[in-house]
């Protein structure tokens, strides 16, 4: 890549991952002949030139009409960005200048380099910690980049050393231990300082000039070709696409240019032309609306339109040199939902179980300056469709990307917000599975959906699909049988497939899983659940714990609504525990609070401990066996009734009446409870088959299917 350096260049910026990153990308050009091109391909003005009837809409290639360009990100996708961003602190230290005392001052260019390094770094870093996390070093850098000899340095040394006005991009670089000054395969993304981007959004034009597209394509074309010649697999298979940010003092903007580079006809001879004929025919271009990016005082927007652009564009970047990152954006989104139901309940303007729909509407009156609430009668009408009710004896169609599937519904299991239906496949009237059925995707902001029906069937889903590629198999946890959405009546014209028509199911999530039984509260209700049911209760779950842990996988949520009762026609049913939605997958998951059955330590810290599933399993069984109901109305009076509970035995005397085995059971788990140390899960598993008699000489297998 040394000798590919050009006399007179700019800078490109990074890619998206394409549907080929998976494997290298094959090339049908040479070495020797891309970097001759690069050689003479110096002067993004002459680019420009032979792009001028394109831009202007005067040439054939485009059907003498102007070329269009989409956005590269949508409304959607960057709401979804800022969802996931919420609460993210990212700090620029330098200002940018105001723009009013631009001129042509020399102190006001060297503070706008400044700033923007300044700005890109703290993009990053946020990023990285949100995403990637805080625990590894980050693997970016900042820095210039000079026009002349294309070397790569910070700002602070550039204005030190005189040679500010031979910058030409700022860029965001992959570290590299054997190239620490840089090179142009290394860039992950680039920044184009530019004085007139502002001036787009000034006189209302839907994308930049032609003089600074035509330079944004020179660069991408540069960075496309440096990354074709890397020697990095990774950065050989993202020679397809780039991302460039355009930015002034004020206003800022994305370009993304992706294309084939074999199609690209490398005659020595007109580097230009053959740029242009590939950028016109083969490259697909996505411009960004220009937008504000800075405010007057020169510190970044950051939960602006104008800045999440350039920061999604970075995030993408990132994952095309360094990878997945360990936390999703859909995941970081959907907090937004619980976060903004927190808050609304805490200030007091939702009751959900009151008004049914969970909104209410504020008026303000001539007669006073109060704000005040109007009754349940005046409340935001909201669609009572958006939450699909199923009646008994109706059949519900699902698509699950393979197939459609239809499922009769035979029974509710419980009636609660969302319900869970008992069901039977057209196809296979014989068997019966549970049926989960989400939320309708609202019409409102995703902040006002249903967050229960999320848990309960999208978020399950994922954490029975990662069971399964964890191989945890038990008999005592359930299968997911299928997931996908509800095909409704009618035609359907979503424009993709995360998309809704507007017809009140459509993309509609279900889950269907199996085995079917009967909940604890059922039983409890109807005097079912006596002392051989707590046993076997104790055992099953505790097994379906074991099971799980051995992946790292906990609970978080047990409760009587949450286990059920198998009984497949044997002599002794056996119990499943169900309702995974709210399972801890990795430390930043948090569980569902609880005032009577959530273990002592996720009500103090908001998170589980090795034994939180063992003893809210303790509370089940007390409660279930008519252990004394308190009247809970807060964490404080919830976290005092087991303190006075478990030091004055009153858990271990109530359920030493059943079995001495669970009293055994319950000081065990009281002497962990907060501690680090493990459940010892095969010992108790061990003194409660042989309780129960099933233990005859054969162990049963806790983590097998049978």
């Amino acid at each position: 890549m040394e000798d590919q350096s050009p006399d007179h260049i700019s800078v490109g910026s990074a890619p998206k991952k394409s549907s080929t990153s998976s494997r290298g990308r094959h090339r049908n050009f040479s070495s020797s002949t891309c970097k001759d091109f690069l050689r003479k391909f110096v002067d993004s003005e002459l680019l420009t030139s032979s792009l001028e009837d394109w831009f202007s809409g005067h040439s054939e290639d485009c059907g003498f009409r102007k070329p269009a360009f989409d956005v590269p990100f949508d409304l959607t996708e960057l709401q979804n960005f800022d969802y996931a961003l919420e609460g993210v602190t990212f700090q620029q230290l330098v200002r940018m200048p105001n723009a009013l005392y631009a001129s042509t001052s020399d102190v006001f260019e060297a503070t706008a380099y400044l700033a923007l390094e300044d700005f890109l770094h703290a993009g990053i870093k946020g990023l990285w910690q949100t995403f990637w996390g805080p625990d590894e070093a980050m693997p970016f850098s900042v820095a210039c980049i000079h026009s002349t000899s294309s070397k790569f340095y910070p700002a602070e040394k550039a204005i030190s050393s005189g040679k500010l006005d031979g910058v030409c991009a700022t860029a965001v670089l992959l570290k590299n231990l054997k190239h620490s000054q840089g090179r142009w395969d290394h860039i992950v993304i680039l920044a184009l300082l530019r004085p007139d981007i502002g001036m787009v959004s000034a006189h209302g034009d839907q994308e930049p000039s032609p003089a600074v597209l035509g330079e944004a394509l020179f660069f991408a074309l540069r960075v496309l070709l440096s990354r074709s010649l890397g020697r990095s697999s990774t950065v050989v298979r993202n020679s397809d696409c780039v991302y460039l940010l355009l930015v002034d003092s004020q206003f800022g903007g994305v370009v993304k240019v992706q294309g084939d580079l074999n199609k690209l006809d490398f005659d020595l001879n007109n580097v230009y032309d053959c740029a242009a004929e590939w950028i016109k025919k083969h490259a697909k271009i996505s411009v960004s609306s220009i937008d504000r990016v800075w405010n007057k005082l020169g510190n970044a927007n950051w939960g602006d339109i104008g800045t999440l652009q350039v920061l999604i564009a970075i995030f993408h970047s990132m994952i095309q040199f360094y990878g997945e990152p360990k936390y999703s954006l859909d995941e970081l989104a959907t907090e937004h939902s619980s976060r903004l139901q927190s808050r609304r309940s805490e200030r007091h303007l939702v009751d959900r179980q009151a008004n049914g729909n969970g909104l209410f509407r504020f008026q303000q009156r001539s007669h006073s300056p109060e704000i005040v609430e109007v009754q349940e009668e005046a409340a935001v009408d909201v669609k009572p469709h958006e939450t699909l009710r199923l009646e008994i004896g109706s059949v519900v169609l699902m698509d699950d990307s393979y197939t459609q599937k239809g499922f009769q519904i035979n029974d509710i299991l419980t009636d609660s917000d969302p319900p869970i239906y008992t069901s039977t496949p057209v196809e296979e009237p014989a068997k019966t599975y549970l049926l989960y059925v989400g939320s309708s995707p609202s019409h409102l902001e995703p902040a006002w959906e249903d967050m229960n029906s999320w848990y309960q069937v999208q978020r399950q889903t994922k954490v029975l699909t990662v069971m399964k590629q964890r191989c945890i198999s038990s008999r005592y946890i359930p299968q997911m049988v299928s997931s996908g959405r509800v095909i409704h009546p009618g035609p359907c014209n979503k424009p993709s497939s995360n998309g809704s028509c507007g017809h009140p199911w459509c993309s509609t999530p279900m889950l269907v899983t199996s085995p079917v039984g009967e909940t604890i509260s059922n039983l409890i209700r109807n005097g079912l659940f006596g002392v051989e049911e707590a046993l076997r209760c104790c055992h099953d779950c505790l097994s379906a714990l074991a099971a799980a842990a051995s992946a790292g996988i906990r609970h978080g949520d047990i409760r009587p609504e949450n286990v059920i009762r198998v009984n497949n026609g044997s002599r002794h049913p056996y119990f499943v525990l169900i309702g995974w939605g709210h399972a801890i997958l990795e430390d930043r998951d948090r569980p569902v609070m609880n005032l009577f059955f959530s273990s002592t330590f996720a009500l103090q810290e908001g998170k589980l401990c090795g034994a939180s599933d063992a003893e809210s399993l303790i509370y089940l069984l007390y409660f279930s066996c008519g252990g004394v109901c308190p009247e809970l109305d807060s964490v404080e009076s919830a976290l005092q009734w087991r303190e006075t509970s478990w030091s004055r035995r009153v858990i271990q005397q109530k359920l030493g009446d059943i079995s001495a085995v669970l009293k055994a059971f319950a000081d065990y788990v009281d002497s962990l409870c907060g501690t680090p140390y493990p459940m010892d899960y095969e010992i108790w598993l061990k003194r409660l088959r042989r309780t129960i008699n099933e233990d005859h000489g054969k162990e049963v297998d806790t983590s097998s299917s049978s």
